[in-house]
């Protein structure tokens, strides 16, 4: 009966040391990981059941999503807009205008309702692959149906800047742009911004992102900017902390007293 309450106060003191153990492992080995992820050439890829991975890329593609297409070439600038949930379009026959449709809206789940065809999911593809996918729907009730899309109302494109920004937030994009200009837009790094270190997430589709590491530091120190990636709309760049940054709240504040001479006698 005496000797209960020493175990249990015992087995109470060491579980919570065990946990501490864990943390300090997983720590020590995190810091492992970030000390060899020196490579620029480093992708992580998000799935929705799976973690982010660091494996480095092989060396003939800098981007890998498992088995899924590289659909987010960082360094593709051709890249065609796809349309989304609230984009509107106008739809022409040439040889049957009974069933020209303006200001066709894409509904929140991708759809929209069309004429003779009822809904057709049509978010996500770009013009020329709504253009087929029409023809193939309205083939069914006309023979070889001659259709145009004119896109009217649809999201300008933008990226996003978080982190260690000086004012991040959502930009609309004008052009062609680079990572590098991004992150110049959005104010330029702060003094706490890991510069070896910057994420440009993309997204891939409704279940896949696809992400990779940016040594900006290193392109700039050698003024080159072959690798800088151009952004895609929805880019998000994140800048992640550097390690001062995590651990100056541990260091005392210094008053300016310290930096100035000393006065000799």
């Amino acid at each position: 009966m005496i000797v209960t309450p020493v175990v249990t106060a015992r087995k109470s003191f060491m579980a919570p040391m065990r946990w501490l153990g864990v943390l300090l492992a997983v720590s020590a080995a995190c810091a492992a990981q970030a000390d060899k992820a020196a490579a620029p050439t480093a992708t992580l890829v998000a799935t929705p059941n799976a973690a982010a991975s660091t494996t480095p890329a092989p060396a003939a593609s800098d981007t890998v999503v498992a088995s899924k297409p590289a659909n987010g070439d960082f360094q593709q600038r051709a890249h065609r807009y796809r349309i989304e949930a609230g984009d509107t379009f106008d739809l022409n026959f040439d040889l049957s205008p009974e069933f020209n449709q303006l200001a066709v809206a894409v509904q929140p789940d991708g759809y929209v309702t069309l004429r003779g065809v009822g809904d057709l999911k049509v978010a996500g593809q770009t013009v020329p692959e709504l253009t087929q996918t029409l023809r193939g729907a309205y083939s069914k009730i006309l023979n070889d149906p001659l259709i145009s899309v004119v896109l009217k109302e649809f999201e300008k494109p933008y990226f996003v800047a978080d982190g260690q920004v000086a004012k991040p937030g959502k930009y609309e994009m004008h052009g062609e742009m680079t990572l590098t200009q991004a992150v110049a837009i959005a104010g330029g790094f702060q003094s706490s911004a890991k510069h070896s270190q910057v994420l440009l997430f993309r997204r891939v589709d409704d279940q896949w992102t696809e992400a990779k590491l940016i040594d900006v530091k290193k392109m700039q120190k050698n003024g080159n900017l072959s690798e800088d990636p151009f952004l895609h709309s929805g880019d998000m760049v994140f800048v992640p902390k550097n390690v001062m940054s995590k651990i100056d709240r541990f260091i005392p504040n210094l008053s300016m007293g310290t930096y100035l001479p000393l006065a000799l006698p």
